[in-house]
């Protein structure tokens, strides 16, 4: 089947679903997407059960499998997202909390990652699946950022108070490319020592990290200026529409073939262009231009990704066998999300001051998404693998239908 065919089953049922959603279940739209997604792909696997001569679920597995989730969202979908939300960012916002954003993206998602793999590892002995403690550091890195798709999708949905939207947004940009460039080193080291990863020396992980991350936001800063002088002496909206798609494209190509962090540069880049592009480089009709176009690349690309959510458990079901430990996880990354907001804001509390029931919100509103599924998805054909992907498909389902339809309650109740 070409991509052609593929997209247009993609987009079709995007938009069958989310009329669906919109008439009848009233859901926020992404979620409702996962919602009538999942029901559709268990409702094709339960058919299968009572007719398995038909082999429905099998041919559409056939068709999803022809989609690279992780090339379709890491190596496509994620720039353009990306962009997007860093493009409509509060930029002085983000400023004013750098401090915490940046604690809570970096230390947070560390303290999150050692705090799974630590209770997942001894998870799995329970259960005796033979995991070594260094691929249940990998599950801890790749489920332990936020996922900003997810994260700015809800706040579509969620009115809170600026200062903590701030916050939750400035951290979901920021520690999903932490998050990516910690799965990348731990991978590493994994690959390099086999079980005990002690082949690869603390100089090398130190180098792989500095490349990734400040790698990253240099190029995406130098790509962010070069698009903005671009822009600076012509008024053209088309013409400065395409400069900005340019923009992520080559700047993303350019870091995956560096080995920098995607994510990061063109966050970096995103944030540079929603605050000196469209203020000094843009006239007003042309910044109409640029933010429609992104806003709705942002739309119809989040609605193609949810749905690829709910229909990725008809790839996963083969893992039903370790659904108990994925059951067990849930509770595991919830705490553990819990120790990464409470430590950090502790030793920030000396200095700044948050806005009541910050804590419960940020853990509770940190939602994980399709990065996590494509991190999972990516990994190279290990016997853990399995166990590994039903684990991170199981957390992100709750994540999205149960966190995401309770968050809007919890903060009337918290914060107002």
């Amino acid at each position: 089947m070409s991509i052609f065919s593929i997209s247009a089953i993609l987009v079709g049922l995007s938009a069958f679903f989310g009329y669906i959603n919109y008439r009848y279940l009233h859901l926020p739209h992404t979620i409702g997407l996962v919602v009538i997604a999942l029901a559709a792909s268990l409702s094709i696997i339960g058919f299968d059960l009572i007719e398995p001569s038909v082999q429905i679920g099998q041919r559409i597995t056939d068709i999803l499998r022809q989609i690279d989730f992780n090339k379709t969202l890491m190596h496509g979908m994620l720039s353009f997202m990306l962009f997007a939300g860093a493009l409509h960012a509060d930029f002085s916002a983000l400023k004013t909390h750098r401090l915490t954003i940046g604690v809570m993206a970096s230390l947070g998602t560390l303290i999150s990652t050692f705090v799974v793999g630590v209770v997942m590892w001894f998870l799995f002995g329970l259960f005796e699946l033979e995991v070594p403690f260094i691929w249940a550091l990998v599950l801890g890195a790749l489920i332990s950022p936020t996922d900003p798709v997810a994260v700015l999708s809800l706040f579509k949905t969620v009115e809170v108070p600026d200062t903590l939207q701030a916050k939750m947004v400035g951290e979901s940009l920021f520690n999903d490319g932490v998050g990516v460039v910690v799965f990348t080193v731990v991978v590493a080291i994994a690959l390099a020592g086999g079980e005990d990863g002690s082949a690869m020396g603390a100089a090398e992980i130190i180098e792989l990290f500095f490349t990734e991350a400040v790698g990253g936001a240099v190029l995406g800063l130098v790509a962010g200026y070069i698009g903005y002088r671009s822009m600076f002496g012509i008024d053209e909206p088309s013409l400065e529409v395409l400069i900005t798609l340019a923009l992520v494209m080559v700047t993303y190509s350019l870091a995956l073939s560096l080995h920098m962090s995607g994510p990061i540069a063109v966050v970096v880049a995103g944030l540079f262009i929603g605050n000196r592009g469209v203020k000094y480089a843009m006239s007003e009709q042309t910044r109409d231009y640029v933010l429609t176009f992104w806003t709705l690349i942002d739309e119809i690309l989040n609605s193609v990704l949810f749905l690829l959510i709910g229909l990725e458990v008809l790839v996963v079901a083969e893992s039903i066998g370790h659904l108990g430990v994925a059951l067990l996880a849930i509770p595991v990354t919830l705490v553990a999300r819990a120790l990464s907001v409470t430590i950090p804001i502790a030793i920030l509390s000396h200095w700044q001051t948050f806005t009541k029931g910050a804590v419960p919100v940020l853990i509770w509103g940190g939602l994980r998404g399709g990065i996590a599924v494509a991190l999972a998805l990516s990994l190279p054909d290990i016997k853990y693998k399995a166990a590994i992907l039903s684990i991170t498909y199981g957390v992100v389902l709750f994540s999205i239908i149960v966190q995401g339809l309770t968050v809007k309650p919890l903060v009337k109740l918290m914060v107002r």
